[in-house]
This record gives C-alpha cells, structure tokens and sequence, in this order.
C-alpha cells in the first residue's frame, strides 16, 4: 500500500522527472516487471505533465500577444494625440490669417476706386469749370456700386416706399401730399443690404398729412376814438 501511495505522488511531479523515472525502469532489465496499474498511473502522468506544458505554453503565447496590441494601441493613441495637436495648431492659424486678410478681396477691388478718385482730383486742377471732376466723380460712383454689387451689397430703394422699420430708420415726419401717408418723403442716407441681410438702415423722413389750416379770427384792431376813450 505505500508503495502505491508513493507512485500515485508522482502525479505532481514534472515532466521531465517522469521521463527520468520511465527511463530508469526501462534500465532495470526484464528481471522486474512493472505492475499495469503502475503503468497506466504513469502513463497518466507523464500526459497531465505535458498538457500542464501546453497549458502554460499557450498562456505565455497570449501573454505576449496582449502586451504587443497594448504597444501598438498606446503608438496608434500617442499618433492621434500627435495629429490632434497638429489640427487645432493649424485651425489656429486658419483663424488668425482670416482675422488679418478676410477683407483683401474686397480692399483689392477699392483700390482701383480709389485711383480713379486721384485722377478726377488731379485733372479738376487743370480745369476752371470743373466739369471733368464731376464726371470723374460720378464714374468712380458707378465703379464702386459695381465692386460692392460684386460682393453682394445691394443700395436699398426707399424713397416712395412704405416705411419699414427692419429696413428703414425714422429721423422724423414730414407734412407732404406728395406721398401717402406713412411712405417714405425724404431719404437721407441710403441703406444697404449684405446678401440680402440689411448692413446699414436707411436714414429717412417719413410722410404725414398735413394739418388742416384754421380759419383764423379776425380781431378788430384798436381805433384812435376806442384809445381816447380809454384814456
């Protein structure tokens, strides 16, 4: 009975301390023979030896195979970190040259404008009537309609139309029959419209009936007789 309950022990040995007991009783000679349920414990062995071997082989498979995803994810996190910085870097500067050059396209086509001002000024020199500089003025007008019609600034017609507070700002009333009551009499400075989105009101007087006139009284004036009496 012990020496069953010594080799049955042998279940928690290694496996190479198995393979070394196998070969030690294959050394014995014919002389001692093995009983079968020593064999067959052996043999039970030696099989949970190398499956505890696999087991632990493909433990450390996984092991490794773990830490080499948790490598790449923490590159793959360090890149998008890396690329995020790089974008809000950029956006930055997007903003900033917005900020200092949003307005060339539109300064570009004034400056044109503004030449041709130069020039009226400069032949209005040479001549006594002046009537080149007021030609030069009104064509330097309509090339600067024209440039803000480009950028979609469109001049508001209100003279004659019904008074619109979203698009017109009241200066006063003006008595007139001229207009019906309620419209627009007098423009004062006109209005303007950005992409159809009002940029500037529109200064105006706005109509209203006249009042009608009063009979006036006749008062008698003083006579000379009606001041000696009092006197």
């Amino acid at each position: 009975m012990a020496k069953k309950k010594k080799v049955r022990d042998n279940k928690e040995l290694s496996a190479e301390d198995l393979a070394e007991i196998e070969e030690l009783t294959d050394n014995l000679g014919p002389e001692i023979e093995i009983p079968a349920e020593l064999q067959e414990e052996l043999a039970e062995s030696v099989e949970t030896a190398e499956e505890s071997a696999g087991s632990a082989n493909g433990l450390n498979e996984e092991l490794e195979a773990a830490r080499e995803e948790a490598r790449n994810n923490q590159e793959l996190y360090l890149r998008a970190l890396a690329e995020m910085d790089n974008l809000r870097k950029r956006n930055q500067r997007e903003k900033e040259d917005i900020a200092k050059f949003g307005n060339e396209n539109i300064l570009r086509e004034i400056l044109p404008v503004i030449d041709n001002l130069e020039r009226a000024v400069e032949h209005a020199g040479d001549q006594s009537d002046g009537s080149g500089l007021l030609e030069g003025v009104e064509m330097t007008l309509e090339q600067f309609s024209s440039v803000l019609q480009k950028f979609g600034v469109e001049a508001l017609s209100s003279l004659g139309e019904v008074f619109d507070p979203a698009h017109h700002q009241a200066m006063g009333q003006l008595e007139t029959t001229e207009v019906p009551v309620n419209h627009v009499a007098q423009e004062m400075q006109k209005g303007y419209l950005l992409n159809n989105r009002l940029l500037r009101p529109a200064l105006v007087m706005v109509a209203k009936a006249p009042q009608p006139e009063n009979e006036q009284e006749k008062t008698p004036e003083p006579s000379e007789n009606d001041g000696e009496t009092q006197g």
